[in-house]
């Protein structure tokens, strides 16, 4: 490959505005970006269809989704029969009942093996440890963990260039986020953030994902272009 060739990096999407910011990032420094979401047994599927709006609007090269089925192991509100909390704030010193076991860990290894097929060594993910709901898989310790196994796990690691891990938004707030976005030109309106979001990717509202995207919009002192039920 020529010192002139395109960098690969897989970015994960989710369809919020968190990742829609984190492939903008990922193209604004040069990557080629593959963009990569997760179909887990959430409780909605119009965050996999604006996941491939922001994808194709944002320039990615492609956009895989991959299919697990985390509604068998369930715990969480978002794969399983329990009700999203609404109007409250969410963390604390509790881990949050939104919160779903392991995921970022499964999405992430998953990025990890498509990485390796594509020869990318770049990994770049939407994570959030400030204003977020507390789960234990957004913080730097997290992300700096997964990032050594990554490079004594594969082939890539062992033999290769090594594998990184990109969380640009770790210590961002959401109003951070939210002019990070309006600086890279990125659509809001198209991004879907809500826990319980309609068929046609219309916010509740009331969730703690609604709840802390508003109030990002508010303090960047930005309207709001949220599609509300």
């Amino acid at each position: 490959m020529s010192d002139n060739s395109p960098r690969k990096a897989v970015v994960l999407v989710s369809g919020g505005m968190d990742s829609a910011v984190t492939i903008a990032l990922a193209r604004e420094q040069g990557y080629q970006v593959h963009a990569l979401s997760v179909a887990y047994g959430q409780r909605h599927s119009s965050e996999l269809a604006a996941s491939d709006r922001v994808s194709r609007m944002l320039g990615a090269l492609q956009h895989k989704t991959v299919g697990i089925d985390l509604r068998s192991i369930g715990g969480s509100a978002l794969t399983a029969d329990i009700d999203v909390p609404v109007d409250t704030r969410e963390g604390g010193s509790d881990i949050p009942v939104t919160y779903v076991p392991a995921r970022n860990t499964i999405m992430l290894s998953i990025a990890l093996g498509w990485a390796e097929v594509l020869g990318a060594s770049d990994i770049w993910c939407g994570v959030n440890a400030v204003d977020y709901s507390g789960y234990p898989d957004c913080r730097p310790a997290f992300i700096e963990t997964f990032e050594a196994l990554a490079n004594v796990a594969t082939r890539a690691g062992v033999e290769g260039a090594g594998i990184r891990i990109h969380a640009p938004l770790m210590r961002m707030s959401k109003a951070d986020i939210a002019r990070e976005g309006r600086r890279l030109g990125v659509d809001f309106s198209v991004t879907v953030s809500c826990y319980q979001a309609d068929a046609e990717g219309r916010a509740c509202g009331h969730c703690d994902a609604c709840r802390l995207r508003a109030q990002g919009f508010r303090e960047a002192g930005l309207p709001d272009p949220t599609r509300y039920v």
